[in-house]
């Protein structure tokens, strides 16, 4: 039996999602510097969602899913599958709302999204990303016990309630004057890069969006040059863990393709750059994955002299060690 085809969420969807989440997530704050206006040559607004509950923009998307669910599915639990951020979001959701939570995540993921994920009241089941299929072990699991799948962005209302970090952010620059000319976002599976164009192309349809992803794992922009998806070559390693994918979403695909600009690609070296910088003029703890479109940024992939851009910083679970590293280098 084929499953049914999955709707793109309105304008109205975010909206509702936004009021649905607000009682549990952080409003973040949009911030300037004169540091990042002068790397840029314009104007540059900031979206912190570092500073987001369980660290990343991904409590959004879970919460708004799991917020969703009946009585009796809340009874049954959820199954999520994610290198990390969307673990953590998912488990703080379920634990927040009574629920249970199982957790598949890559072996390699940072220790510490493996120990965060538990301690927010997950099982976690670890396996092997380069020889293992997550979404399999996922439904395997669910099929067992009856629980809810919820995709890290395979989904309408994960899709609406990471739009919501657009809305919010848009109505932040929209109280300043200062509408964007592109918004500049970290790019995995494609829902966080979704929500924000069809947020932007209701409010604020001027405003650009950029996906941002690492060389290597450049499956979006491939896909939106080619005008449908390819999948990237294996045998590839990155520090950006947050942001790496095998094939932009089905579903995802479909909402970017027609509404985004070109993707952008940063090699490890700026990320590890833009997260020094993020530490030593912002004052902020930005992971490789998050630091993605601030790379791309201060890198100029794009010319933004004289304009006005948006960036999202999307997660800051950082290894202690690759932070040491980017310090260090820099």
């Amino acid at each position: 039996m084929t499953a049914p085809a999955l709707t793109a969420p309105t304008i109205d969807d975010i909206r509702e999602a936004a009021a649905r989440i607000a009682p549990h997530a952080a409003v973040t704050p949009l911030l300037e510097s004169p540091a990042l206006d002068a790397a840029a040559g314009g104007r540059v607004l900031l979206k912190a969602e570092v500073l987001q509950h369980t660290g990343s923009f991904k409590l959004r998307g879970a919460l708004n899913r799991l917020l969703q669910l009946t009585p009796e599915e809340r009874t049954r639990g959820v199954v999520a599958f994610s290198s990390g951020n969307h673990a953590q979001a998912v488990a703080y959701s379920a634990t927040l709302l009574g629920m249970r939570s199982t957790i598949v995540m890559p072996k390699d993921a940072p220790p510490l999204k493996i120990e965060r994920t538990r301690a927010f009241g997950a099982e976690v089941v670890l396996y092997d990303r380069y020889t293992e299929d997550r979404v399999a072990i996922g439904r395997a699991i669910a099929a067992k016990t009856d629980a809810t799948v919820v995709p890290p962005f395979e989904d309408p209302h994960v899709v609406a309630g990471q739009g919501t970090l657009a809305l919010e952010a848009l109505q932040q620059a929209n109280a300043r004057g200062a509408m964007p000319d592109c918004l500049y976002v970290n790019c995995g599976g494609g829902g966080l890069t979704a929500g924000c164009a069809l947020a932007a192309e209701a409010v604020s349809p001027g405003t650009v969006v950029h996906p941002c992803e690492p060389e290597h794992f450049d499956d979006m922009a491939r896909s939106l040059e080619l005008g449908y998806r390819v999948a990237n070559e294996p045998g590839h390693r990155s520090i950006c863990d947050a942001i790496v994918t095998d094939i932009p979403g089905e579903f995802t695909f479909s909402i970017n393709q027609p509404r985004v600009g070109e993707g952008l690609r940063v090699s490890e070296a700026e990320v590890l750059t833009a997260i020094a910088f993020a530490v030593r003029e912002l004052k902020l703890v930005v992971e490789p994955g998050g630091a993605a479109a601030l790379a791309a940024l201060l890198s100029g992939k794009l010319d933004t002299r004289g304009r006005t851009t948006l960036v999202v910083v999307t997660g800051g679970n950082i290894d202690p060690n690759i932070l040491a590293r980017a310090i260090g280098a820099s």
